[in-house]
Order: structure tokens, then sequence, then C-alpha cells
């Protein structure tokens, strides 16, 4: 079982929701953070919330550099690499063909830079983080997990089409790089899995329509969102119990994605 005090978390995306909800938790367990965010003042403002052993990092996960320059600001900082949350994505909903309904032609088409956007920041940028923070876990001995997270989404949900194949990538990932790294005797320090939650309770959510927030919940078994910090508990078991590897784990609520079942 691995500890959470003294351990050090890169994590994307941390100026809000999950992310810094994570950060939240790995600082009051006696962790150390790097938290990364685009938006400069939200993530000084995460930075004063959290307090604790927290440094910061303004860094577009699409651009290569950034992402290096972010690993290396951890090994700098804190000497080490344990937990990989690459956090950082957006969602631009859309249908890929939107038909007029008198006369049934296509009046309207998700734009490339739509869908491209979602997939640079939700796949590419994942790719990037992973990539950079495992070389420096690797070359400095580091023991610890990328955690990925996906969503309820990459099971296929009308509107997403870009953002539903960037989760289902991340669905796919944990296999992948655990595979990749049994080949070459390191899964043994640095595991993978993914986390994939449904409708989380996050501002944004909780302050949408309230008759779309209402049907939302009439497919969740329990009857309401799952909150950042219940996603953040997964996260956290899955990086203290060594026997959880190269899997996505859900947690929804008992979403029916449409179905009463």
């Amino acid at each position: 079982m691995l500890e959470i005090k003294d351990s050090v978390a890169v994590i994307t995306g941390g100026s809000g929701g999950i992310g810094l909800a994570l950060a939240n938790y790995w600082v009051s367990k006696g962790g150390k953070v790097v938290l990364a965010d685009i938006a400069e003042e939200a993530l000084a403002n995460a930075k004063k919330q959290l307090g604790g052993e927290v440094e910061t990092m303004v860094c577009d996960v699409t651009r290569e550099e950034d992402c290096g320059a972010l690993a290396d600001k951890a090994i700098e900082a804190f000497g080490k690499i344990n937990l990989v949350a690459p956090f950082a994505g957006i969602i631009m909903d859309g249908l890929m063909l939107a038909t007029d309904r008198e006369t049934g032609k296509v009046k309207n088409k998700m734009a490339l830079e739509k869908f491209q956007k979602v997939v640079d920041i939700n796949l590419t940028g994942v790719f990037l983080t992973v990539r950079e923070c495992a070389e420096r876990m690797v070359n400095n001995g580091c023991k610890g997990l990328v955690c990925l997270i996906s969503s309820t989404g990459s099971l296929g949900t009308a509107g997403q089409i870009n953002y539903a194949s960037t989760k289902a990538a991340m669905s796919v990932m944990p296999k992948v790089i655990t595979a990749e790294f049994f080949r070459r005797g390191l899964s043994g320090n640095i595991r993978c899995a993914a986390v994939a939650p449904g409708y989380v309770g996050t501002p944004m959510v909780k302050n949408m329509n309230q008759k779309a927030l209402d049907k939302i919940l009439n497919d969740v078994p329990i009857g309401r969102l799952i909150e950042p910090e219940e996603v953040v508990s997964l996260v956290a078991e899955i990086y203290r119990n060594e026997a959880l590897a190269g899997d996505t784990y859900f947690i929804h609520g008992g979403l029916r994605l449409g179905s009463r079942g």
C-alpha cells in the first residue's frame, strides 16, 4: 500500500472541479502538489485556498514544451513524482449533423475546429502530460500511479462525438500503458488506471437549468449527482492499493444511460 504523506501529485486542470478537489485532499493528507492550469488567476486563487506544499504553473497541455516544463518543475521542487493526474479537459457539445425539422435536410454540422479543440486538450494534452511525467518518473526511480479521467460519456452519448471519443480513448489507455510498462519491467513501480465519473456536482452542473438537471437525475438510481470528493476518494484508493492497475473504474451512482433497466 502506498502512502499519500510526502508523496508528490502533478495535477492539470487543477484550478477547479475534480482537479482542485484532488489537490485539496492530497494536501490534507500531507502530500505535495504541483498544480497546473491555463487560467492564471484561478490558479493563483487555488494556491491561496490550498495552503500546504503547493507549486503552481500556468500550462497549456497541448504544448510539448509546457508539459515538459511542468514535469521538470515537480522534480526540481520536490525531487519526485508519485501521482500524475492529467485532469485538464473541455466539453464543446454539438451534433455531428443537425437537420432541419421541416425539410429533413442538413442545416448545420460540427465544425472541424470544434472537434479538433476537444481532441487537442482532452487527448493530445493527456498524452503529452503523461509522457513527460512518466519519463521523469522512470529516470528518477519514482513509484506511483498515472490516473487518467474518463467518463460515462465514453459509452457513447449523442451530441458528444468529440468529447466521447476522447474519453473512450482514456478508457483504453491504462491497458496500453500497463502493457508497455510490463514489457520493460516498469509496471511494479508505475501503474496506470482511469476513473470514469458520471454526472459530477461541479458548480457548472449544479447551476444548470433545473428541468435539465432533473432529467439527468431521473436516470441516476442514487438520485443525486456524484460529488467531486467522491471521485477523489476513488482516485486515492487506486493510488494506495497497488493491486489496482490497467483498468477503468466507473463511479456514476448506477447511471442507466437512458434506460430505467
